[in-house]
């Protein structure tokens, strides 16, 4: 069934097209097997100043997330952790505190994914900019080298208040995973999407032992802008693209 067909018969299921968009994100993030068992989390701000916002529910594997089954939490309402329904205690520490703090960062996506976790586990967790895709995120991550245990609300503060320059994107979570920000779901995951395949193809380039052909800065930096400066929203497409091959293999995601 297509997601108008679907609005129309969820008139007041609140932030229907977010929900559908989060939830295809998380279907498509497990079929990448960039997820770890029920233990990462997306979110996504909903009101203005991003202090309220849907995150997936507490200990459901991204492949059977519904739109329905999202859970809309207030990142200021501390009686959040009582409601039946709340979302897992990390979950809240973490993704509570990037959308009480920064309010540029709309959508928030944690994961434990394999290469951009081996590049967490490294002693220096810079990516490199080896080929067009790491260029891209050249001056536009940061590595979190103080990791202090699960993601409870102490730890969440400490890694919100690392976002302070609005042009990074993504945080390499030393010893941990990744976490990576953006304006709206495709974006989010467009990002990534894209950071993980970086990861991997430096992962594997040191794998061979060889000499690594790094680009300079100045490249580097000028490729991350032209990225920055597309001007085909490519990230849009990707995700509505993705949402088209769910639809046709009658997944109810958007349920």
């Amino acid at each position: 069934m297509s997601v108008t067909a679907l609005a129309e018969r969820r008139p007041n299921l609140p932030h229907y097209e977010e929900r559908v968009d989060l939830a295809a994100a998380l279907r498509w993030t497990a079929r990448l097997n960039m997820h770890e068992a029920v233990a990462n989390h997306f979110s996504l701000a909903v009101n203005d100043d991003g202090t309220q916002f849907l995150i997936n529910p507490n200990l459901m594997h991204f492949s059977r997330v519904k739109a329905s089954d999202l859970v809309l939490v207030d990142a200021n309402d501390p009686a959040t952790m009582d409601r039946p329904e709340a979302p897992d205690p990390t979950a809240w520490g973490l993704h509570g505190a990037m959308h009480r703090n920064c309010a540029h960062a709309r959508c928030v996506m944690h994961v434990h994914s394999v290469h951009a976790t081996v590049l967490a586990s490294l002693a220096d967790s810079v990516l490199p900019p080896i080929d067009q895709t790491s260029a891209t995120f050249f001056g536009r991550h940061i590595v979190d080298g103080d990791y202090g245990g699960l993601a409870f609300e102490d730890e969440g503060e400490r890694c919100a208040r690392l976002f302070t320059d609005p042009k990074v994107k993504v945080m390499v979570m030393a010893n941990h995973g990744v976490l990576v920000i953006g304006d709206t779901v495709a974006e989010t995951f467009d990002r990534l999407y894209y950071f993980e395949r970086a990861c991997e193809t430096y992962i594997k380039a040191l794998w061979t032992g060889k000499q690594l052909r790094v680009l300079s800065d100045e490249v580097a930096e000028t490729v991350a802008r032209q990225v920055d400066e597309y001007p085909v929203a490519q990230a849009a497409r990707h995700l509505a693209e993705l949402k088209a091959i769910l639809d046709e293999e009658g997944s109810n995601y958007a349920a």
